[in-house]
């Protein structure tokens, strides 16, 4: 609707479509500082410039969620922009019975999620991806390593343990992989997880134990 995307464009354009240096629960906690529920609440009224705010406050954490889960900056892109309008959509349904952070994250993953599933496999290296030019760049390069005793050895065994990783993770289904990458890359707990794909943190735990022992399986050869 031209309205919602009106919506959108407005608030992207007032963040630049930057990408957050936090990730997971770190995240949560950080925003914590705006109050999302007087936001809501007058965006539920029909305040645009209040989703807005939301929208500025999680764009980064969004982004490079939907850019790690799917492995391509396009996507990333798509997923991100039907992410926020979905919300704009039904945020007059929100109910106030988890944050806000955990109701955008569990839209974001069940739109990866289908992603996937039309996909049915996913690139044998998810940290190569596609920019707005069409060339292929590997995510770890745009990422500065200014740690002490950083050194290009140590940095290409990272890549090439890296890149065994990821071709392991292709053997999960995708809700296994989601799973798994959403603890690991994400650093979110199970509870959480289970509320974001819509089941529990029984279920989300044995599917975390599945991929492990599969993921186990495949790299053993590599020990």
């Amino acid at each position: 609707m031209p309205a919602e995307t009106a919506v959108l464009e407005a608030a992207v354009g007032a963040s630049g479509g930057r990408r957050s240096s936090h990730s997971g629960e770190m995240v949560s906690q950080a925003l914590s500082r705006v109050n999302d529920s007087e936001l809501i609440r007058a965006a539920q009224r029909g305040d645009r410039s209040a989703f807005e705010v939301l929208v500025r406050q999680y764009d980064q954490a969004v982004l490079r969620l939907a850019l790690h889960l799917t492995g391509s900056e396009a996507d990333a892109r798509d997923v991100y922009q039907e992410a926020f309008l979905k919300a704009y959509r039904h945020i007059a349904n929100f109910r106030f019975e988890c944050s806000f952070y955990t109701w955008i994250y569990r839209i974001v993953t069940n739109l990866c999620l289908d992603h996937l599933r039309k996909k049915h496999t996913r690139r044998e290296d998810p940290q190569t991806v596609v920019d707005s030019s069409g060339r292929e760049t590997d995510v770890l390069d745009r990422i500065s390593d200014d740690r002490a005793g950083a050194n290009p050895e140590r940095d290409l065994m990272r890549r090439e343990l890296g890149a065994k990783i990821a071709q392991a993770l292709t053997r999960l289904t995708p809700r296994e992989r989601m799973v798994f990458e959403l603890k690991h890359y994400q650093g979110l707990r199970l509870r959480t997880i289970g509320e974001m794909l819509n089941t529990t943190e029984e279920t989300a735990k044995n599917t975390l134990f599945r991929a492990t022992q599969k993921l186990r399986g495949v790299l053993a050869p590599m020990r």
